[in-house]
């Protein structure tokens, strides 16, 4: 049996690379992310295995978003017994301006201003110069090797750098550095440490402070953290090894989701794969038939014939996962060329090809071939050997009824999840009803695929008859004749094509709720915004004020204080709000001056506040500070849930985090808007990074990060359109060998080649058109009620991209005719003769 099996297997050497390749596109999207994310791991392990190097204790303040260590602690830092060197830590955003003068970009790399101590005050020798020397004076700095490529800039080169709270500073390159592992993007310009003080901090505050023992007293790191922690308590103090390991633990946290991510879709398309490699199989049994009789008939055993299916099987997925395993190295390394010509910020190191990736994409690359073999293997090994043999057997099927019977059920508890997730109030258990209603519904189409089918196709190829004449109608009949097929084959597109049309929902209902929130409730002329890592420079509100023609110009805040205990965000206002955005105030006045509060409506109900009510706010340095709510105004997705004034936010915010989100502008009447563009664009050019948008400007600016978003995704989820196109390829010419006596005949009665070529590309249009409307209509479902479901998150309108669905189908056709050029050309090419005679 294991020769038969072995020789089955190579005398269809065309269907066995079809069935491996379906195995290959899901092994190689699992192994690829974790080779992917393996390699970054590493290359970051790598990196952080550096990081403070010689640090002994590292001394931080309590809360993350505090001003830091105080200056004045440096000498009792230094007075703890032990303590070697004391080397304050002190960095803030930059932006490095190229020998262009224009931003140098560094993808989602870090860009920072860092501190320089002579090699004698340093802790570990932590610069190694390739060019020129270290920064020692004022306007003076040095740039790693990477960011003085990227900005074309060389030992002697004047330039500038932006620090956002600060403004622009004119700089002389004097030194270039190397790092350890080079990132892609990371740009890090060292300064005096002068100058970093005054640029980085309040005078008064470090971010940090490294310590180093005495290396002959013996000390060990926990000792000597202890020390300081007794002698300063108010200060968090760590280990060297714990800081590493901290670094480590929340980059790995990071990588996780990105795994996470990319295992979703290698998910995806093995679940896609399945069901070809499930198809294919029963196939490969249907047309066996009479062989696999035959040898029940001459001794062969029921667990024999099953044995030598599961074989092929597992044959199959060996295969398929090795070839699997060597494209996933090859995806990985693709993926990641690709984010580097993004200049997305990745360090470079070799690739990481792991045993345990290895073993994983192996057990489930045989473990869902196998899978997807048993049920036909099972069912070739009931096949009694004398009903085998007869020519019709092979085209009779079990019964539909019990199927389509569980299906109802199963669809209708998803049709109950979804309407009950659907009118549920907004919320992560209103979402969780709609996710188990689409998995029943999903279910259900699952099961009542093949019932489903003959309608959906009869009424679909209705117009075939007329048009296309018998050839249609023989391909419709095709198309139906068996539905357990039929429906195998058009789920995989279904599946696709349902995620397509959801994430569509998703981002067609994003980009109207976007538009709505501006076009109803901003008033600004212009919107002056920067990169997300920095926001808008805080000298851009008052040169944009100075502008002949201003009316308002209005500058928008983060807050983050502690309120009962817990973190809450709010936004800072200078200027007057009501002449840039529409709010309604319900209760009180909009008045924000002092320590006046205006709260949303949902907030104070949840909060049980009322105008008058105390608020106590406990800041990050520790400092309480009591607000009274003034008003309470209409909830708004534009607003959040709090307001403050300028002079409030600054006293709740340590200076070292003051930064701007948005600066909304409004024209003085009768002004020259496009003139006034002009001149914004002049008053805020010298801060590089600040743009002038008006509100349509505005929202193109969201609606293109959502369509980049849409892109990734799509283009994850092309993998698993893909393998559905060749589930079509291969079910099609997996149909043209077992109905090659069919063909045969109809070849000998006058079937022409071009006829036989046409009734196969009407046959595939058919089922990939039939797959494409189920998706479809699947997923317009499911995406509307999900984005119903986060109205209360900014989600709250819904917007069903009726013309791409259309765009679906007529692709799904088009599809399908293409997916039937290399099967119907076999086709065409059956002699009439030989087939038939062909037993």
């Amino acid at each position: 049996m294991r020769k038969v099996s072995l020789r089955n297997l190579a005398a269809h050497k065309v269907r066995l690379a079809l069935t491996v390749l379906s195995v290959v596109l899901g092994t190689a999207f699992v192994a690829g992310s974790f080779v992917f994310t393996d390699t970054l791991q590493r290359t970051f392990d790598g990196i952080f295995d550096d990081t403070a190097v010689g640090v002994d204790v590292r001394v931080s303040a309590k809360e993350e978003e505090s001003s830091g260590v105080p200056l004045a602690d440096l000498d009792r830092l230094r007075a703890v017994p032990g303590v070697s060197k004391v080397e304050p830590g002190i960095t803030g955003q930059i932006v490095l301006l190229g020998s262009n003068g224009k931003a140098v970009k560094g993808g989602g790399a870090p860009s920072l201003g860092l501190s320089y101590l002579p090699k004698e005050q340093q802790i570990g020798d932590q610069f190694t110069f390739t060019a020129g020397a270290a920064p020692a004076r004022a306007g003076e700095i040095a740039l790693n090797a990477g960011a003085a490529r990227l900005g074309k800039l060389s030992v002697g080169s004047h330039t500038k750098v932006l620090v956002p709270s600060q403004g622009i500073l004119d700089v002389t390159l004097t030194g270039i550095y190397a790092t350890e592992t080079e990132t892609g993007g990371y740009i890090g310009a060292l300064f005096t440490q002068p100058q970093a003080l005054q640029l980085f901090t309040d005078g008064k505050h470090v971010g940090y402070v490294d310590i180093a023992g005495n290396a002959g007293d013996g000390v060990s790191e926990n000792e000597l953290r202890d020390r300081v922690a007794q002698a300063l308590p108010e200060l968090k103090a760590k280990t060297g090894d714990q800081v590493r390991h901290d670094i480590k633990q929340d980059i790995n946290n990071a990588l996780k989701f990105i795994n996470y991510f990319l295992l979703a879709f290698g998910a995806i398309a093995l679940l896609v794969g399945t069901f070809i490699i499930y198809n294919t199989f029963s196939m490969l049994v249907a047309q066996r038939l009479r062989e696999l009789a035959l040898l029940r008939a001459i001794g062969a055993s029921r667990r024999q014939v099953s044995r030598s299916v599961l074989l092929e099987a597992g044959l199959v997925g060996l295969v398929g996962s090795a070839i699997g395993i060597a494209g996933g190295v090859g995806l990985a390394y693709g993926l990641r060329a690709l984010l580097n010509s993004f200049n997305v910020g990745l360090p470079s190191g070799a690739l990481q090809l792991r045993p345990r990736t290895v073993l994983i994409a192996l057990a489930i690359g045989i473990g869902v071939t196998m899978f997807s073999a048993y049920s036909p293997a099972r069912r070739a090994a009931k096949i009694a050997p004398v009903a085998a043999m007869r020519e019709e057997f092979a085209s009779t099927g079990t019964s539909l009824r019990l199927r389509t019977a569980l299906a109802a059920v199963a669809g209708l508890l998803g049709v109950l999840g979804l309407v009950a997730g659907g009118t549920a109030k907004a919320g992560g258990g209103a979402a969780g009803l709609v996710g188990l209603g689409a998995l029943g519904l999903i279910i259900g189409v699952l099961l009542g695929a093949p019932a489903l089918s003959r309608p959906i196709i009869a009424v679909l190829g209705a117009g075939l008859g007329p048009v296309f004449g018998p050839v249609g109608r023989l391909a419709r009949t095709n198309a139906v004749r068996n539905p357990r097929r039929t429906a195998a084959t058009a789920f995989a597109l279904t599946l696709g094509l349902m995620l397509v049309t959801t994430i569509a929902v998703f981002g067609a209902s994003a980009k109207k709720s976007i538009n709505g929130l501006v076009d109803n409730g901003v008033t600004a002329d212009y919107i002056l915004t920067g990169p997300d890592a920095i926001g808008v420079p805080v000298a851009a509100a008052p040169a944009a004020a100075k502008v002949s023609g201003v009316a308002a110009t209005v500058a928008l805040h983060p807050v983050q204080v502690k309120i009962n205990n817990r973190s809450e965000f709010g936004t800072g206002v200078d200027g007057p709000l009501a002449q840039v955005l529409r709010y309604r105030i319900l209760q009180g006045s909009a008045d924000l001056s002092g320590r006046n509060l205006l709260v949303s409506r949902k907030w104070a109900e949840d909060n049980h506040w009322s105008v008058g009510s105390t608020v106590s706010m406990l800041t990050p340095d520790q400092n309480t500070v009591n607000t009274t709510v003034g008003g309470i105004y209409d909830d708004s997705q534009l607003l959040g849930n709090w307001l403050t004034s300028g002079s409030l936010y600054r006293e709740l915010t340590p200076s070292r985090t003051l930064s701007d989100e948005v600066v909304l502008i409004k024209a003085a009447p009768g002004t020259d808007l496009a003139a006034l563009r002009t001149d914004l664009e002049r008053a805020t050019d010298p801060l590089v990074v600040v743009q002038v948008q008006d509100r349509e400007e505005f929202k193109g600016e969201g609606a293109s990060r959502i369509n980049a978003l849409l892109a990734v995704l799509y283009g994850l989820l092309a993998l698993a359109i893909v393998i559905a196109v060749l589930g079509i390829i291969n079910t099609l010419a997996l149909s043209v060998v077992e109905r090659r006596r069919e063909i045969g005949m109809l070849r000998a009665v006058g079937m022409v080649r071009p006829q036989v070529r046409r009734a196969i590309y009407l046959e595939s249009m058919l089922i990939a058109v039939f797959g494409a409307i189920v998706g479809v209509a699947l997923g317009l479902t499911f995406g509307s009620l999900f984005v119903r479901t986060l109205r209360e998150q900014g989600l709250d309108q819904v917007s069903v991209p009726i013309g791409q669905a259309v765009l679906m189908l007529v692709l799904a056709a088009v599809v399908g005719v293409l997916a039937a050029l290399w099967p119907a050309a076999r086709a065409a090419r059956t002699p009439p003769l030989a087939a038939i005679a062909d037993l």
